[in-house]
């Protein structure tokens, strides 16, 4: 569900979803056809497959959304916030990573910020911490982690919450 609701404006068929998930088709069809029911998601049909879509104008479209945001924590709505920006490659370093108590994340990212950086002022104030973002070109983080750079191996040697990418 959270796959569904934190992707509004996509749409995706069974076979689609159980893949992502790694779940039997047929309990998720049996899932997606109950929340269809229930009006949380809406359900089209085209040729032989049925698509499955976040229903935007239900009631508990905002609260449900709400809920799986707290409960996936700042890291779940930055990845939420930064998978459809294109950007491939982030991740939470620093004390946050290491469980430490902090009122500060620090976020890296391999790419384009610009389109999130509205997102990321909202997450700040839900969850009540200060995101420090640090961003570099791909193609930069790249030609440094082909390097060796010191500065890049040292941030990446540490703990980390990957959000999107391989490192």
């Amino acid at each position: 569900m959270a796959l569904l609701l934190n992707n509004p404006d996509e749409r995706f068929y069974v076979r689609e979803l159980a893949t992502l998930l790694r779940k039997n088709p047929s309990g998720v069809k049996r899932e997606l056809d109950n929340l269809e029911k229930m009006g949380v998601l809406t359900g089209t049909r085209v040729a032989n497959l049925k698509y499955f879509q976040a229903n935007k104008l239900s009631p508990l479209f905002s609260e449900l959304k709400s809920l799986i945001a707290k409960s996936l924590g700042a890291p779940g709505a930055l990845k939420t916030l930064i998978k459809p920006s294109g950007i491939k490659t982030a991740f939470i370093y620093g004390p946050y990573a290491e469980n430490e108590e902090s009122d500060t994340v620090n976020l890296f990212i391999a790419g384009d910020s610009s389109s999130i950086l509205a997102g990321i002022k909202d997450i700040e104030e839900k969850f009540g911490k200060k995101i420090v973002v640090v961003s570099m070109e791909e193609s930069e983080f790249k030609q440094k982690r082909e390097s060796g750079d010191a500065d890049l191996e040292k941030l990446l040697s540490g703990n980390r919450i990957v959000l999107m990418g391989k490192l």
